[in-house]
């Protein structure tokens, strides 16, 4: 089988003979006598399409053949046109090229390795074997795109077993037979045998996303050409948008933002200086008062356990506290110092469809029921 896609990786369209066709588990496996679907391996997922109009749904290597999995079968001996999923390959070729292009130079840079890699349909990660500060992955970005926009020649070699004695390049396994090397002048030289671009500046642009310590090194996330600028116009979008709710011009919407949070957590503490005032006039209500019942509406969890704390110490004895409305349910708080509770929460959630529990002393949780269903199942277990 010629395998076209090493040689012609822009070759979208290709005339072939159908060589056998048989059922297998996921469609039906077809060999020909050439393709350029390229098959699933050393990082880069198979390439999608047709071939005489049936959809090709998987590619693999098996046994040194390209395996096509279609949808319908093709008979045998027949002759069909196979036609690529352009766009997906590009996308591929763009990212395949941009991480060769990001390896290399983190290699020069920083001296360490590509120990992983893994294309998804999302965003590509790079493994390196050294961690990066962020003013390193900053400077990664800038020469990988300074590279990109240099428009340098990419060329695919197949060089001879003594010429490769002398050639540096990039492998992460023992190789064995014919080797195929992809160099990236003044940026990489790797053996791989996937689809590149013909020269850098089609990979467009390349944008790191994040970068996380992983295992000894780094685990980097990006994207390359379309995809980022997709990524970058959506970021931009976002932007735009913060940009006018808060009034704030696009490139001083942090400042903005900062400012709103510092006011939030003002009101924040001011509202919980308040809380506490109220929670401390709301429990001298019910002092000695022993056992109680108490709804409050517009409460977060947090504030409802403040309340149930407050009301227990006063009352002396187990304080019920509820927050909601009827229709909607009830958030409830219930402690009871050195009382067992456990009971309690479990008759509570089966009488008032609730869910919750919490410690022997203090349990909080909800349930859907009215405000008189409640009271009327404390007056029963009070």
């Amino acid at each position: 089988m010629e395998k076209l896609y090493e040689a012609q990786p822009y070759l979208t369209q290709f005339p072939a003979t159908v060589e056998s066709c048989t059922q297998g588990k996921k469609g039906w496996d077809i060999l020909l006598n050439q393709t350029a679907f390229y098959p699933e391996g050393g990082g880069q997922p198979y390439d999608t399409g047709t071939l005489g109009g049936v959809p090709v749904l998987e590619v693999h290597q098996r046994e040194g053949r390209v395996v096509h999995t279609c949808a319908a079968p093709l008979e045998a001996g027949s002759q069909v046109e196979g036609q690529i999923d352009w766009p997906r390959r590009f996308d591929l070729m763009q990212h395949h090229s941009g991480e060769h292009i990001v390896s290399g130079i983190a290699h020069s840079l920083y001296g360490c390795d590509n120990v992983g890699f893994h294309m998804g349909s999302d965003v590509i990660t790079i493994d390196l074997n050294v961690e990066l500060t962020p003013d390193q992955v900053a400077q990664l970005e800038a020469r990988a795109n300074q590279y990109i926009w240099e428009d340098h020649p990419i060329a695919v070699t197949y060089p001879t077993s003594e010429e490769l004695e002398h050639l540096e390049y990039r492998s992460k396994k023992a190789l064995t037979g014919q080797v195929r090397i992809v160099s990236f002048h003044g940026a990489d030289t790797c053996a791989c045998c996937g689809t590149h671009v013909s020269s850098s500046g089609q990979v467009g642009l390349v944008k790191l996303l994040s970068c996380q310590k992983f295992r000894d090194g780094v685990r980097i996330e990006l994207v390359c050409g379309k995809r980022a600028l997709d990524y970058l116009s959506q970021v931009w979008e976002q932007n735009h948008q913060i940009s006018n709710l808060l009034s704030a011009k696009t490139m001083q919407t942090s400042g903005a933002v900062r400012r709103l949070l510092e006011e939030n957590a003002a009101l924040k503490s001011r509202i919980l200086t308040m809380e506490e005032q109220q929670f401390a006039a709301l429990a001298q209500q019910y002092a000695g008062q022993g056992d109680v019942v108490v709804f409050e509406s517009g409460l977060s969890p947090d504030s409802l356990r403040r309340l149930c704390g407050a009301v227990q110490a006063a009352c002396g004895g187990r304080c019920a506290c509820f927050s909601g409305e009827d229709g909607s349910g009830y958030q409830y708080a219930v402690g009871q110092p050195g009382g067992d509770l456990r009971p309690l929460a479990k008759a509570l959630n089966q009488a008032l469809q609730g869910r919750g529990g919490g410690k022997p002393d203090f349990i909080q949780g909800t349930v859907s029921a009215s405000q008189d269903q409640i009271q009327a199942f404390f007056q029963e277990h009070m």
